[in-house]
């Protein structure tokens, strides 16, 4: 096990120990919006609505620990899981301090079994207790530390939440004719007309919590099947590829992503089990 601790973004936190309060990641989502000046979004500019937090919020915390997937290629790096890396972008984009302990899945050590008894990540330290589960932890996360708000309304929440079974099953597909292709493409448009509708994020022009989740799975969809199926997303699901652009291009994205080595040495047993 090797463990690093994580601070917020220098810029955002160093605005806000100097102003005691500040509007985050301003640098980060100006260079975002410049992704979308094109013609997909002439107009649209990303925001974040009344985003203010206090000293307290990112100074004043105690770094939360974290347990996360460990590469398989480089050694004290992070591992290829997504729903790990949704945590840490929860953390990252609220400016939570936190302590990443890297776990070998090839070795899995006893304290690690022992507060995640099935083996799996991400699991989070809060309030003295180990809790499991994406879902749980950065709901928990969202009740902690409310700002900036990251909850996706809920007749949006859904959106694009289809994509990651059928890339799965395209995938494992060894069958050319199978549909899983197609089924595949069909989640992708259905996503990239969701964003002609009411992007340029699932949440309009503020990042939120489903888009944090979706990220990490179109990163690894992006990368594997690539790899695999030499297979990528059509040029004219143009909403959804100024989408990816702008979600791979955040700054708690870069440093929160795999290493594409270790996505695609994730998703090989899958492919060739």
């Amino acid at each position: 096990m090797s463990t690093a601790k994580i601070t917020p973004s220098a810029t955002a936190l160093s605005t806000t120990l100097k102003h005691l309060t500040c509007n985050l990641n301003l640098q980060n989502h100006a260079r975002v919006r410049t992704l979308f000046t094109g013609a997909a979004y002439p107009t649209r500019t990303l925001r974040r609505t009344g985003v203010t937090v206090s000293l307290s919020a990112a100074a004043a915390t105690e770094p939360l620990e974290v347990c996360v997937k460990a590469s398989v290629t480089t050694p004290n790096k992070l591992g290829d899981c997504p729903f790990s890396q949704r945590v840490l972008l929860t953390l990252e984009e609220k400016n939570v301090p936190y302590d990443v302990k890297l776990v070998d899945f090839a070795n899995k050590p006893d304290w690690f079994l022992q507060i995640s008894p099935e083996g799996k990540v991400p699991v989070l330290k809060l309030e003295d207790k180990w809790i499991p589960d994406s879902d749980v932890i950065t709901q928990a996360l969202e009740e902690k530390f409310p700002e900036p708000p990251l909850a996706t309304p809920p007749e949006k929440a859904s959106a694009g939440s289809k994509i990651f079974s059928k890339f799965i099953g395209f995938l494992k597909s060894k069958d050319p004719s199978d549909g899983t292709e197609k089924a595949l493409l069909d989640e992708l448009s259905a996503f990239n007309d969701y964003l002609k509708e009411n992007g340029p994020l699932i949440n309009g022009t503020e990042v939120s919590a489903a888009d944090l989740s979706l990220g990490p799975k179109l990163y690894h969809l992006e990368i594997s099947i690539g790899h695999y199926k030499n297979w990528s997303v059509p040029d004219s699901l143009t909403y959804l590829k100024s989408y990816m652009k702008a979600i791979f291009s955040l700054e708690s994205f870069i440093k929160t992503r795999a290493q594409p080595e270790d996505v695609i040495e994730g998703w090989r047993p899958k492919v060739e089990g």
